[in-house]
């Protein structure tokens, strides 16, 4: 008997261990799912760069997180789970685990009308893709080296994968620093011994050829049609300098010889401007194609000139606010942790505000510069950015220049606005209920 009752005692030890154990993993649990991680993003964040990346990669581990649009910078909220807090620390990003009660109260905060703020559930990490040619040059783009920095992934694709309608497998699709013109940057004057430039030509001849295109002006131009069906079909597009103006030029131009004899052989068509199309493209309207192919600039859009006369410490532009409930998009667009960003050149630097479309949406001004760096509009069931300039934190980025290196940089309002329109594709653009 007193056997059974030792073992009986031992049983009852370990279920009331067991129990102790159970109820100890539930009360963990329920600390995991009754709190939140917030990542922070306005001036007490360490690294507003990496943020995004660790946004991005909660959503690549299907993680549901919510953006607070213009609470504390436009800062992130998602359940409590410690592979999230230690992907936080072993990437140097600030963060704050609260309690559910307290995210609660930042969501009745967020949802009173009066207040400038709203919630947008990002839900899939979108495809990201970065068209650039595959041969080095002797400049880099703000967008790749952001990515990077950040340990965002995507994938380089160029003409060809593009020719072989490649782009639908994207849901995003940045255009490296770039001239759809056919004109080489227009470059001509100053580089045309340059064994860079002269590989450039080379390598863009031979697959236009491959590709079944007598110019690369042509192939170019097919080129622009594809990307701009992708918009049309739902994609969005970013890009940045002269994958802005000279994309919308394209348009304009399309079978129309815009090329001088230096850069397809044949001289352009004296009637070119009076030809365009302006009906075709995104963003620019009844602008003046620049003919002397020795000048390096595309058209009339480009507000570089504007912007040397007023000198740099006079160059900087200021983000619009827009209504956070009802203009989710721009708002979007512009979180930050600061309003008024310093300026940058690029060989195109902004745009000249004349010379936009009305549909256009203008998401800053270049103080008492009559361009603006930042515009943003639809096309179809997709959505585009154009972004003036070449590098944020490098004023006048020169040919030859070194890459910057972003661990200077982690705070940099300017990138900030690149990582907003990467993230734009994920977020499902419906208010919150609370």
């Amino acid at each position: 008997m007193g056997t059974v009752i030792v073992l009986d005692s031992l049983n009852l030890n370990m279920s009331l261990k067991q129990i102790l154990l159970l109820v100890s993993l539930a009360l963990l649990s329920f600390q995991v799912s009754a709190s939140k991680i917030l990542i922070q993003m306005d001036d007490t964040q360490a690294n507003h760069i990496k943020a995004y990346g660790i946004a991005f990669w909660v959503l690549q581990n299907d993680i549901e997180l919510e953006w607070l649009l213009n609470y504390r910078g436009g800062s992130f909220m998602v359940a409590n789970f410690p592979d999230i807090t230690k992907e936080c620390n072993v990437r140097g990003v600030s963060y704050q685990v609260i309690a559910d009660l307290q995210a609660q109260n930042i969501y009745n905060e967020i949802a009173d009308p009066e207040v400038n703020m709203e919630r947008v559930k990002l839900q899939v990490a979108p495809k990201l893709a970065v068209y650039s040619p595959k041969n080095k040059l002797p400049w880099d783009d703000a967008v790749t080296l952001v990515l990077t920095y950040a340990e965002i992934p995507y994938t380089v694709i160029y003409d060809e994968e593009i020719a072989n309608l490649e782009l639908p497998k994207y849901d995003w699709l940045h255009l490296h620093h770039e001239d759809f013109t056919g004109q080489y940057g227009k470059f001509y004057r100053s580089f045309k011994s340059a064994a860079w430039y002269q590989e450039q030509v080379q390598f863009q001849e031979e697959m236009a050829s491959r590709l079944g295109f007598s110019k690369v002006s042509e192939m170019k131009g097919a080129v622009v049609e594809e990307i701009n069906n992708f918009v049309l079909g739902g994609g969005f597009l970013f890009t940045m300098c002269s994958g802005t103006d000279s994309f919308d030029i394209a348009l304009a131009a399309a079978q129309i010889d815009i090329c001088a004899e230096m850069y397809d052989g044949d001289p352009a068509d004296p009637a070119a401007q009076a030809k365009l199309d302006f009906n075709r493209t995104l963003a620019f309207k009844n602008f003046v194609l620049e003919s002397n192919p020795l000048e390096y600039e595309f058209s009339s859009i480009d507000g570089t000139t504007d912007h040397t006369k007023a000198g740099q410490k006079n160059d900087f532009f200021t983000l619009f606010d827009f209504s956070a409930k009802w203009d989710v998009v721009p708002t979007i667009l512009n979180q930050n942790h600061e309003k008024v960003i310093k300026g940058f050149m690029g060989q195109t630097t902004s745009f000249r505000t004349k010379y936009l479309k009305p549909s256009v949406t203008i998401l800053g001004e270049s103080g008492n510069i009559k361009t603006t760096k930042y515009i943003h509009g639809t096309l179809g069931q997709g959505q585009w950015t154009f972004y003036g300039g070449h590098d944020p934190e490098d004023y006048r980025h020169l040919v030859g220049d070194p890459p910057t290196d972003l661990n200077l940089f982690p705070n940099s309002p300017g990138y900030r606005l690149i990582l907003n329109n990467i993230l734009f594709p994920a977020a499902k653009k419906k208010k919150q209920k609370t």
